[in-house]
């Protein structure tokens, strides 16, 4: 009886391990095989997209990133990609642009779309509408379902606003979403202009410096700066004047320029720097130190920051926007430095370019890859000495310096005026006559 159960259970598993031996071993082949074939399939795809990108300018470090961002592509025919990208290059759009409009909105390669939109571009010749208009309607349209018909509303109601061609243009290149506007809420910031006294060929010029002042809420934006600037005290006129000098004006933030104000009223600077700042006026001060904030707040500063550097360092408001980024792309890139060291060492943004900041990191880079600096040399130690101080330290040991430091050249310091020329101002001497020594005794004997 044991002998049978023993048997009953033998004969019951090996029929099942049998089975799961036979029937498995094939499953597992075909699914390797399938797996594989899909991979493959699906690796061949990215190749030719890969290629067909990159073959209408998409730089080759980009694709890896932008495939595996944007899976649907592998999901779509290649063909109708291909179609995609050219009807794109028939809009005449460069390819810096056509690249740009790609990774910004990969929706546009829908051939679907495309076609419809081709219709009617293709009519926008009468509007003198730009190739750079185009990418940015296409871009626009496709993220929030703009039709075609729209862009001729939206000319039709600018032209008849009474701005020209060339305003047009130009606030659907920098501000293509009025496309999105209806014409009440486009004339509401015209009457705002013209109730502060702006004419029209003032409000023109604002709309062509400045399109993005239309996107502006009068109520929430444009009115509440405005009490800012009279707050101030400052006059209408000079409102008015300002903001049809530089438009740029109303981009401020509320609050922004009393913040600019008040960095200029607690300035300690000598006078000749302060008259520079002040040269045209206070509003157009404060706008110059907005700007300049803006502009170190681009390459890393947060603005507490950007501010201390102003007020530490008052000469960079009197520099050009074009200096200040030299100087800090040569600060990060060439003398790879981190940004935050303006913070500690904002002078160096006070000194010249070309004088002072070459000729000094040349000569320190020349000793540095000389072995001749026992100590690391740092952005304070580079700045802060004078010339003739810095000129004694590092270059005077070193002959070979005298060239790349180039101000004492020859290594002798030379006079601001040719030798001898002392002996010019010195005040003639005449001899005595008997009669002048008489009259010398005769005063002296009155003293006593």
């Amino acid at each position: 009886m044991a002998f049978t159960l023993t048997r009953r259970a033998t004969s019951h598993r090996l029929p099942t391990k049998t089975r799961f031996f036979f029937s498995t071993k094939p499953h597992n082949s075909q699914i390797s095989q399938l797996s594989f074939s899909h991979d493959n399939t699906h690796y061949r795809k990215q190749i030719s997209l890969a290629n067909l990108l990159q073959r209408y300018g998409f730089p080759p470090s980009q694709l890896h990133n932008f495939i595996s961002k944007n899976k649907f592509l592998l999901n779509s025919h290649v063909h109708d990609i291909e179609k995609s990208l050219s009807i794109l290059l028939r809009f005449k759009i460069t390819q810096k642009s056509l690249v740009s409009l790609i990774n910004d909105c990969p929706g546009v390669l829908d051939v679907q779309f495309l076609e419809k939109w081709e219709m009617g571009v293709s009519k926008f010749g009468d509007l003198g509408i730009s190739p750079l208009v185009v990418r940015n309607i296409l871009e626009l349209s496709r993220r929030f379902q703009i039709d075609p018909g729209r862009v001729y509303e939206t000319v039709k109601v600018l032209k008849g606003l009474g701005f020209s061609e060339g305003t047009v243009k130009r606030v659907l290149e920098e501000f293509p979403k009025v496309l999105m506007m209806n014409e009440v809420e486009v004339c509401r910031r015209i009457e705002f202009l013209k109730r502060i006294g702006i004419p029209n060929e003032g409000i023109e010029r604002i709309f062509y410096l400045f399109p993005g002042v239309i996107g502006f809420d009068v109520e929430d934006r444009l009115k509440p700066l405005l009490d800012e600037f009279c707050d101030w005290c400052f006059s209408e006129d000079i409102i008015r004047k300002e903001i049809v000098r530089e438009p740029r004006v109303l981009s401020m933030e509320l609050g922004e320029f009393s913040r600019c104000l008040e960095l200029l009223r607690t300035l300690k600077c000598r006078e000749p720097i302060k008259l520079k700042i002040f040269g045209e006026g206070a509003f157009r001060a404060g706008f110059e130190v907005k700007l300049r904030v803006d502009c170190l707040c681009k390459f890393g500063l947060i603005r507490r920051e950007a501010f201390k550097v102003l007020w530490k360092e008052p000469r960079v408001i009197i520099y050009g926007i074009e200096d200040i980024e030299k100087k800090i792309d040569f600060l990060v890139n060439k003398m790879k430095y981190n940004v935050d060291c303006l913070v500690e060492v904002p002078e160096y943004l006070g000194v010249n370019f070309e004088k002072q900041i070459i000729p000094r990191y040349n000569v320190i880079e020349y000793l540095r890859g000389k072995g001749g600096l026992g100590f690391e040399v740092g952005l304070r130690d580079l700045i802060k000495p004078n010339r003739l101080r810095f000129y004694n330290m590092y270059v005077k040991p070193y002959p070979e310096c005298e060239k790349l430091y180039g101000r004492f050249s020859g290594g002798e310091i030379k006079s601001r005026h040719p030798a001898g020329l002392w002996k010019l101002f010195k005040l003639p001497s005449y001899a005595n006559s008997k009669e002048d020594i008489k009259n010398m005794k005769a005063f002296m004997e009155s003293l006593v």
